[in-house]
């Protein structure tokens, strides 16, 4: 059944997220952090988990730090409902592939598919930020992915 409310929420939020990984894979994710609320959180695939905008800023800035690494994180099967006036959950998948040093790699598969989930929040001006993504890892190989030192796992490892 055809709901324009949930179309246009859903291209409004897709377009932020592909906007947020061109960040991250073309300019290091130098503004990653402020597609967060204050209090975001990023359940990484690592198993870290990174609570707040700063803490996600100080991993985009380690990113950086470490030197050249081309990434691409690819993302299909976008889906968005809304759940509350100011509240939003979408899911999706995502494909990374990544390597440190700079390009041409050679070809390989990704190093990493996910399920994603996503909560969003509604801001006064009528933005949407994430408050909270999950990675839920399907398959994981090949070139490890980032991981700040020092910061809390979600889980045992």
């Amino acid at each position: 059944m055809f709901d324009a409310d949930r179309l246009h929420l859903t291209r409004i939020l897709e377009t932020q997220l592909h906007d947020y990984w061109y960040d991250v894979d073309f300019n290091w994710g130098r503004t990653a952090h402020l597609y967060y609320t204050q209090d975001g959180v990023f359940e990484a695939s690592s198993g870290s988990l990174y609570e707040g905008r700063e803490v996600i800023k100080s991993f985009y800035q380690y990113r950086l730090d470490r030197g050249a690494r081309t990434a691409v994180h690819s993302v299909s099967n976008f889906r968005a409902f809304r759940t509350g006036a100011t509240t939003a959950t979408s899911t999706w998948y995502m494909q990374l592939f990544a390597c440190d040093g700079t390009p041409p790699h050679e070809s390989a598969p990704p190093i990493l598919l996910s399920a994603m989930e996503d909560k969003h929040l509604q801001q006064p001006d009528g933005t949407w930020l994430c408050q909270h993504r999950l990675f839920k890892t399907l398959f994981k190989g090949g070139v490890p992915t980032t991981r700040l030192p020092g910061v809390p796992m979600k889980g045992p490892e």
